[in-house]
Order: C-alpha cells, then sequence, then structure tokens
C-alpha cells in the first residue's frame, strides 16, 4: 500500500475505522506487562505513545487509577476516541489526549514514570525510538513497547512478502540485545498469544472489511488496499508460528 496516496489512505482508515484497537494485543497482556513493571510512584506519570483509538489507554487508567496519562497520536480522529473513551469511563480527568509526532514529542525531560508504545516503535526504528524516548523517563523510570519478532529463520515467501515494508523486524534475541545497546535493564519480556492477533484485532477487522467491500467494488486502488488487509489476517492465521508480537518491559539503567 501506498500510504502518500490520499486515495488510498483514505480507504486504510476506512477498514481501520471504530476497529478497537490499531494492533495485536489485549487487556491480559498490558495488565502483564505492567505487572514486570514493577513498583510505581503512587501517582505515576504515563505517556502512550502512538495511542491509536486508546483501548491500551483505558486499560492502564483501569489498572492505574491514580495515574495521570498522556496518549499522543498523530491522527486526530483517534485522539478524539480516546477522549471519547475516557469519558466514558469518567476518566477525563486523568486521560489527556492530543495530537502529537512521536518523533518530535513536546515535552521536557524527566516528565514520565512510565512510558507505554504498543506495536508503533517501529515507526521510527526501535533503536531510534528507545534512545529518543530515554531523556522524557524520570529515575527508575520504565518503558514497555511491542514488536514484531520473528520466531523462525525459515518463513515461507508469502510471508516475507507480507512484510515487505518492514525490514528490519528481527528476532527476540536481537531486541533483548538492543534493549542493552540503548542503555536500558531488561526487566522481561514475553510473546502475545495467539488471541490478542485473532480474537482481539484481526477478528473485528474481518467483520469490517465483510461490511465494508461492496463500497469499493470495481474501484481497482481500493480494493488492492481491502486484499492487502484481507492477506494479511489470512497469512497469520495459515503461518502464526513463523512470527509475532513481543512485549519488552525494560528500565532506563
Amino acid at each position: 500500500m501506498d500510504f502518500d496516496d490520499p486515495k488510498q489512505r483514505s480507504v486504510f482508515f476506512d477498514v481501520h475505522t471504530d476497529l478497537p484497537r490499531e494492533g495485536p494485543g489485549n487487556f491480559d497482556s498490558t495488565k502483564q506487562a505492567l505487572t514486570l513493571a514493577g513498583e510505581l510512584p503512587s501517582s505515576p506519570r504515563v505517556l502512550d505513545i502512538a495511542c491509536g483509538p486508546g483501548m491500551q489507554t483505558i486499560d492502564l487508567a483501569k489498572l492505574l487509577p491514580t495515574a495521570i496519562i498522556t496518549a499522543v497520536d498523530f491522527h486526530a480522529p483517534y485522539v478524539k476516541e480516546v477522549e471519547r473513551r475516557a469519558a466514558a469511563q469518567g476518566a477525563t480527568d486523568r486521560v489527556v489526549a492530543m495530537v502529537g509526532d512521536m518523533a518530535d514529542l513536546p515535552f521536557a525531560p524527566a516528565s514520565f514514570d512510565l512510558i507505554w508504545c504498543e506495536g508503533a516503535a517501529y515507526i521510527m526504528g526501535v533503536e531510534n525510538a528507545l534512545r529518543a524516548w530515554k531523556p522524557l523517563l524520570r529515575a527508575n523510570g520504565k518503558l514497555a513497547i511491542t514488536e514484531a519478532v520473528w520466531l523462525r529463520g525459515d518463513p515461507p515467501s508469502r510471508v516475507r512478502r507480507c512484510w515487505l515494508e518492514y525490514p528490519a523486524m528481527k528476532d527476540v534475541a536481537f531486541n533483548r540485545q538492543l534493549v542493552a545497546t540503548c542503555g536500558y535493564k531488561l526487566i522481561g519480556d514475553f510473546l502475545l498469544p495467539k488471541s490478542a492477533w485473532l480474537d482481539d484485532y484481526y477478528g473485528p477487522m474481518q467483520k469490517r472489511l465483510d461490511t465494508i467491500k461492496d463500497r469499493y467494488r470495481g474501484d481497482r486502488a481500493a480494493q488492492d488496499v481491502l486484499a492487502e488487509s484481507q492477506e494479511e489476517i489470512d497469512v497469520y492465521r495459515t503461518y502464526s508460528d513463523y512470527y509475532g508480537y513481543v512485549f519488552l518491559v525494560m528500565a532506563a539503567a
């Protein structure tokens, strides 16, 4: 997909309209990562980078009932959705959503006790993200991210094609070493369960594709975007043993 093409970009966001989340993940995995992070201050300051529509933002608000959470995303409609969800949870006094660029965050050094980023650090490059975000952490601050990884070194060509847009994708061992290289201590990591892909992400996406496919009948450019999204789902259903997401939880060393 050409994200710079206005038409294809529009269709992409149509596919993703009203999805509960913008990548694999679920409440239990967010909770497990937060448990790994360990003790936080009594009223922690939390930054959720590339929050999307805010499913994990609201999960964090539930799990950290005294936290002040700032959620940032470049896509204004997602920011509006975070605000709506926060209001529905009665958390507008603790969740602040804003449009922003993960590569140019407008925060002073040592502003946060916990930085969170599910499924989006790759946009900057994981190493760049880890280095850029570290100064924003307070003493004893924690950082948690999810990152796509190879689980086997022999993925079929169909799987490779599905990940052509992310040639920098590595395995878990590489990412563990990268955490240390960037000056963090790895507290722990775990793979997201397949249910976090199939039930919480691809299930709703499949329903959305089935709902809108007739809207674009005869539109070649739009059909290409829909086909790419369907292929993403189908490849994971068939080849999930070859790749996944690792949740990396670390502390500034």
